[in-house]
């Protein structure tokens, strides 16, 4: 068990009557409990807390007249990861997995798995099944997709990345994403804060469900698996915008932070944390 301290704050000039969703705060799960949080609004607007899903992902929507809109949000999160031995995590036949599972075997907007069955197959499989191939996957995209800031935008999907083999976060998780469905194994997006992320900022990497629950993997290694903070998840990055708009609203900055609250925080090298 450990604490993580998160913050962001978002200033955008509203030109005319809009509607905001955000997502930015942090996700209440079995392994993830918010123990305190704040929020400022400026200028002082009402405000509504709603539940974006069933996964204890919550949003804040907010309806803005025009003005110069500035949004901070701060929590204090426990996480309690339930690490296993990887050995003992297995892949879950088709015909054994849950029916709320299915939907992230399915192809996707940004993660086109129907399009890749033959490069997956070729890779990955003969690989064993379980938290190994899975790991496999996410060293494979790391290797082979170069981290580009501003290399790819709204529009960009899984194939789009493996073309020009550039991309960010959200991108290397749609690849491993659409690899892993490709192969018959449930995968969904996740955005989220991760502790030691630089620059810091929004991150997005997956979960991939083994055994019997869904476990954290992230493909560009540039965040421990333990200091990830959960508040968006879906089939990929189109259910799990940090913003959704509204009306004329241009963003002027952004600033986000994650840090380690207690001295026992540990670097898990990688290893699968549970965080059903």
């Amino acid at each position: 068990m450990h604490f993580v301290k998160i913050s962001s704050e978002l200033v955008y000039t509203v030109d005319s009557p809009a509607s905001f969703v955000f997502s930015i705060a942090a996700a209440n799960t079995d392994h993830q409990k918010t123990i305190e949080e704040n929020l400022t609004i400026s200028p002082a607007i009402d405000t509504e807390w709603c539940q974006l899903n069933d996964f204890g992902c919550r949003g804040l929507r907010l309806k803005v007249e025009p003005c110069e809109l500035n949004v901070r949000y701060s929590a204090t999160v426990q996480l309690s990861p339930e690490t296993e031995q990887v050995r003992y995590l297995n892949e879950v036949d088709h015909k054994a997995l849950p029916t709320s599972v299915l939907p992230f075997l399915n192809p996707s907007r940004y993660c086109e798995s129907d399009r890749l069955g033959r490069l997956a197959w070729k890779e990955f499989g003969q690989l064993q099944r379980g938290y190994s191939r899975v790991n496999e996957i996410c060293n494979w995209v790391n290797a082979h997709i170069d981290y580009v800031a501003g290399s790819t935008d709204a529009s960009s999907s899984a194939c789009d990345v493996l073309i020009q083999r550039a991309g960010v976060c959200r991108d290397f998780a749609h690849v491993s994403i659409a690899l892993c469905r490709a192969l018959g194994i449930p995968a969904r997006y996740v955005s989220g804060y991760a502790v030691g992320l630089e620059p810091p900022d929004f991150h997005g990497f997956f979960e991939v469900y083994l055994e019997d629950r869904w476990y954290l993997f992230d493909a560009t290694r540039m965040a421990p698996i333990s200091g990830l903070v959960r508040i968006g998840i879906g089939r990929d990055a189109a259910d799990s915008s940090f913003a959704n708009i509204v009306g004329e609203a241009t963003m002027k900055s952004i600033k986000v932070e994650a840090t380690s609250a207690d001295s026992n925080f540990l670097y898990d090298n990688g290893n699968p944390v549970s965080t059903a």
